[in-house]
């Protein structure tokens, strides 16, 4: 799934209708392809009714469409103009042809008929609004969404509601959303998805997204280009993107064929994030995990991760020492990929340690993650000295860190941030929070479309940097190895948040432990 700003998404259609493939022909593969999604959800709901609130531009267009498509599949239809469209609209004109009954809001007397409609549809349709809105909303339509938002929870029975393309009053650019906007529990959005709709506030009122065609992979199936459109780099990952990058598991491997992950991580400070970024490295499939930590934390840990090999590392206090380096030189010969950071500490002789690691020639691909980061930060030019293409793992606060930004900064510009410092550095960037991006050097970003609170816990990192280095280990590249192992992560985290019926009982433990049953559900797909 593509992720576009609106200004991109504009420049497409623009392209399209120029090309040939009009903005009727868009409109109508929107309209049939919202319809299919309400039908196919809903249709067992019965009484098959749908009332939609329809604006003056293309969302109420696309609504009006999608009405018609249902009356055709037997469904009651009504449309209630929130926004005046001509009297000779040919959309509103074929709605009738099909049946559908017709209300205009600037005559509905202390609307009425809207508390009516909406007492007895089973699915409501938002279509008032689209992407070309500026906050605050003013009007006659704003006011009919306001009263629609205050009839809602009083009814016996609330209706489904599906946002045509985005819930209306949410700006689909910066995710600021305005006091009348509905809270949706489906998305229907069309050919892409706008950038504002993973961003808070507007993702509370998002619900759940799902992807509509506008033909224009089929517009340029038959023969015809369209730059505007395959030019966009940046996408939302989903199980089938993550599926087809996983790396293929022939019944007659061995151990060596999924590669040998080496984790560097913990102190006497933070034992446990070595075993769960170990943990994580061997279910996401790699053949062998070596643990290198300080050599007090060996007995610790030993005794429960017995499938993991070990290169206890000399220390100063139980913290890694700058002379480790040379003894997990020695190790580094099989070595497919190399963790570095988890549990860290940022004590100098840790620091000298990481000094002394990059100095090493022939090193695996990197992973750089928690305190490592921190202790990169340090050396100037860091980026100079990482070889190949590193993933690195921050959160908004490390980033601050590697970049001098301030936290609110990076924050109010997530995509910007990650895909500047991505291209700058050379290396794979997961930036981490509500909805995780993943930039690369080369321009790419992948979104990952999850936001909980299952993820806000100690640890929880520690699981996403082990994942990466076990599908780094594996041979995945360092970009697909990010994106599919934040993925999973974020799947993970709902999963667990399921299972145990709260996100505030979810432990790190808890997501490591739902990784089976989320890489056993993709498998099915």
């Amino acid at each position: 799934m593509k992720f576009v700003s609106v200004a991109e998404m504009i420049a497409v259609e623009k392209a399209a209708d120029a090309a040939g493939h009009t903005y009727a022909a868009m409109m109508e593969h929107a309209g049939r392809g919202l319809a299919e999604v309400v039908h196919r959800r809903y249709a067992a709901r019965p009484p098959r009714y749908a009332l939609g609130l329809v604006g003056s531009g293309n969302n109420g267009g696309d609504t009006l469409v999608a009405l018609d498509y249902l009356a055709q599949w037997g469904w009651q239809v009504r449309a209630y103009l929130a926004r005046p469209r001509p009297q000779d609209d040919p959309l509103v004109q074929r709605f009738l042809a099909a049946g559908g009954l017709l209300a205009d809001g600037e005559t509905d007397a202390q609307q009425g008929r809207l508390l009516e409609w909406l007492a007895e549809c089973t699915v409501l349709l938002d279509g008032v609004f689209g992407t070309g809105i500026r906050l605050p909303l003013r009007g006659s339509a704003a006011q009919v969404l306001a009263e629609v938002g205050r009839i809602l929870p009083r009814l016996p029975h609330r209706p489904a509601v599906v946002a045509v393309d985005c819930p209306s009053g949410v700006d689909c650019d910066s995710g600021s959303a305005a006091d009348e906007c509905l809270a949706a529990d489906l998305t229907v959005t069309m050919a892409a998805v706008k950038s504002g709709l993973l961003a808070f506030p507007a993702a509370r009122y998002t619900g759940e997204l799902e992807l509509v065609d506008i033909g224009l992979e089929a517009f340029i199936a038959a023969g015809h280009a369209l730059p505007a459109w395959q030019a966009l780099r940046n996408f939302v990952v989903d199980a089938a993107w993550v599926k087809e990058r996983l790396p293929p598991r022939p019944a007659d491997a061995h151990k060596g064929t999924f590669g040998t992950a080496v984790v560097a991580a913990g102190s006497i400070s933070y034992t446990g994030a070595a075993w769960l970024a170990g943990q994580a490295a061997y279910r996401s499939g790699a053949g062998l995990v070596t643990l290198a930590v300080p050599a007090p934390l060996h007995a610790a840990l030993a005794g429960v991760f017995p499938e993991a090999t070990w290169i206890p590392l000399p220390h100063e206090a139980g913290f890694i020492s700058g002379e480790a380096a040379a003894a997990l030189q020695e190790e580094l010969g099989r070595a497919t990929a190399l963790l570095v950071g988890p549990g860290f500490g940022l004590e100098q002789s840790t620091a000298q340690f990481v000094v002394n690691l990059l100095e090493i020639e022939s090193l695996p691909p990197l992973v750089f993650d928690a305190d490592g980061l921190k202790l990169l930060a340090r050396l100037p030019d860091w980026h100079t000295r990482l070889p190949g293409t590193a993933v690195l793992t921050p959160h908004p606060g490390e980033m601050a860190v590697l970049t001098g930004l301030k936290v609110a900064d990076i924050q109010a510009h997530r995509l910007e941030t990650a895909q500047a410092w991505a291209q700058r550095w050379g290396h794979v960037v997961i930036l981490k929070g509500a909805f995780s991006l993943v930039a690369a050097p080369d321009g790419r970003t992948a979104v990952i479309p999850v936001a909980s609170a299952a993820l806000a816990r100690a640890g929880s990192g520690d699981v996403l940097a082990g994942l990466v280095v076990g599908l780094r280990a594996q041979g995945v590249p360092a970009f697909e190895a990010a994106a599919a192992a934040a993925w999973l992560h974020a799947e993970c985290g709902l999963s667990a948040a399921r299972r145990l019926g709260s996100t505030a009982a979810v432990l790190a433990g808890d997501v490591l432990d739902s990784l089976p049953a989320v890489l056993a559900e993709l498998e099915k797909k």
